[in-house]
């Protein structure tokens, strides 16, 4: 007969499976992949200080409200008395990244017919706030009296958001 000999492990837990096969790296990889969701979310979470100057965006040539310029333009928005898209979004949020170009379009083509506006809530985190985000991108319509008419969550074509404002009444047409 020939005895079977367990040699153990240099953990001291005779060799189970905790140390033997791919599962011991499938629970290291998740921990490193939790820790980095983590120190990502955190490191997009900086106050913004209302004298702090806004940093660039990916969106330049849209009207960026951050910092303590969001009222300003706001109430500006409200004295033109045109209809107003707000993006509330991020720079290195991917989907955010797909509407910057749609969002420069809508305000070139509509100028002086629609208000758009971008403002970043990863730098202006308590514009999130305030307008009660849950999720970015998010797209909020305002009539040209500053009531809002709708919201949409994530990304949003610019022919649904030219629907939208067709549904609403607003005629974008040149």
């Amino acid at each position: 007969m020939s005895e079977k000999k367990n040699e153990g492990s240099a953990c001291g837990c005779g060799g189970g499976s905790c140390c033997s096969g791919p599962g011991k790296w499938i629970w290291i990889v998740l921990a490193l992949a939790v820790v980095g969701v983590l120190a990502a979310k955190n490191a997009g979470l900086k106050d913004v200080s209302p004298g702090t100057p806004p940093m660039a965006t990916v969106i330049p040539a849209v009207v960026e409200a951050t910092g303590a310029n969001a009222a300003a333009l706001e109430a500006a928005s409200q004295t033109n008395m045109l209809p107003r898209l707000v993006d509330l979004g991020a720079g290195k949020c991917v989907p955010c990244k797909l509407m910057a170009p749609i969002l420069k379009d809508l305000q070139n083509t509509y100028a002086g017919k629609l208000d758009v506006q971008f403002i970043d809530v990863w730098e202006n985190p308590k514009a999130g706030k305030e307008y009660g985000i849950n999720v970015i991108p998010t797209q909020i319509f305002y009539n040209a009296a500053g009531k809002e008419l709708f919201r949409h969550e994530g990304f949003y074509s610019k022919d649904d958001i030219l629907a939208k404002w067709k549904e609403f009444g607003v005629d974008l047409a040149k």
